[in-house]
């Protein structure tokens, strides 16, 4: 638009030297042009118009104002002047309002007509012949112009009103996926706490409970008992070290899932309770949410059948397949009516229902097959990506 500007200026400046020169007002002409051009220059650096939306500011208005009245008077003096309105009408129409700029750009199609109508009849620079593209011309032209203008910055309005919606749905979508994840976070650190240090914890109860029943009577038990309470106490410990470090399994820091899982099935096995590890097939490298996840289930299902199932022999097997990998918790205690009872210690707000949450998160799932007085078995299995082959 500016280079439009500058290349009409020149042009009518030479158009008015080719015709006009040698009269008397020349000079002055010449430096009009010259004020004009300087003037639209610095306005266009010092005054630039405003932000698409945005109102103009005072400067700028001040600006555009005197740009027209030095045009409207060299119209006067050099009607080759005319074009320049062009640029104008544009700067005009993108500043300003539409209920502004629509009159503006009337008001300067007015002044264009009025002076080649002038130019036509024999005024200034005139050649006494009337063509009626003088006056359709300018009307046809600055009707399209600011058309197309007012319905581009009708059309950028609304892209402006879209593009603040999408930003504020964005905004609205990052602070419901923080939300969700300070969810996800509760929960995983509820379940946390759960599968180690509250099982734990509860195991040192019973215990000590036991050891206190039997502390006259048989003593060597008792101390047996206290034993083992406290050595559940060190693993918890540790449990709860490695919680506040990264919340991976202390089991698996130095142990695959097959081996902390025989380990576990170890430590579980005592007075009243036998637990047996099966291994079916050959376990690969596992992602280590994973592996957390089983070993985390296999906890909390042991958990219930010493808590709840009363049984006396349990059975943890894990079985390796090309693509996918399950854990099945078996026990041979009382069981229960999955279909009307889907969680024993649904009053405590863990136990199984943690256990599926851990299966959903790793991509997998966990079913619960009971029957009162035959047993209950936990099945837990998770899909394993394929690897890629190889190229030949």
């Amino acid at each position: 638009m500016d280079s439009a500007f500058l290349l009409l200026l020149g042009s009518s400046l030479v158009r008015f030297l080719s015709r006009d020169q040698g009269q008397p007002r020349t000079a002055w002409v010449v430096a009009l042009f010259s004020a004009f051009g300087v003037l639209y220059v610095l306005g266009r650096l010092l005054a630039p118009a405003p932000r698409p939306g945005a109102r103009p500011t005072a400067r700028h208005l001040v600006w555009l104002g005197a740009v027209c009245t030095v045009w409207g008077g060299l119209l006067v003096l050099a009607p080759s002047a005319t074009w320049c309105a062009m640029p104008l009408l544009f700067t005009g129409l993108q500043a300003l309002p539409a209920r502004t700029a629509v009159p503006l750009a009337a008001a300067l199609t007015v002044l264009v007509v009025a002076s080649e109508l002038r130019v036509a009849r024999g005024g200034p620079g005139g050649h006494g012949a009337l063509n009626p593209n003088v006056v359709v011309a300018p009307l046809a032209i600055a009707t399209v112009a600011t058309a197309v203008l007012v319905h581009l910055r009708r059309q950028a309005a609304r892209q402006r009103v879209l593009i603040d919606d999408l930003v504020r749905t964005r905004r609205e979508l990052a602070a419901t996926e923080r939300r969700a994840g300070v969810l996800a976070e509760r929960q995983r650190l509820s379940t946390e706490i759960h599968d180690t240090l509250a099982q734990g914890l509860s195991s040192q109860r019973m215990l000590l409970q036991a050891a206190d029943r039997m502390w006259s009577a048989e003593p060597d038990t008792a101390r047996r008992h206290v034993r083992d309470a406290a050595a559940i106490a060190s693993r918890n410990l540790v449990e709860a070290r490695r919680f506040v470090q990264d919340l991976a399994p202390a089991d698996l820091t130095e142990r695959t899932l097959a081996q902390a899982l025989r380990a576990l099935a170890e430590r579980a096995s005592g007075e009243g309770l036998t637990v047996d590890f099966r291994l079916d097939g050959a376990p690969g490298p596992l992602p280590e949410r994973v592996a957390a996840a089983l070993l985390r289930i296999a906890q909390g299902a042991l958990a219930n059948v010493r808590e709840h199932a009363w049984a006396t022999r349990a059975a943890l097997t894990l079985t390796c397949l090309d693509d996918q990998i399950s854990l099945d918790i078996a026990d041979n205690g009382r069981g229960f009516d999955a279909d009307r009872h889907p969680a024993p210690d649904g009053d405590r707000g863990h136990g199984l229902p943690a256990m599926r949450v851990r299966a959903r998160q790793s991509g997998g799932a966990l079913t619960v097959e009971s029957t009162p007085g035959e047993g209950t078995v936990v099945s837990a299995s998770v899909p394993l990506t394929p690897p890629v082959p190889l190229a030949p």
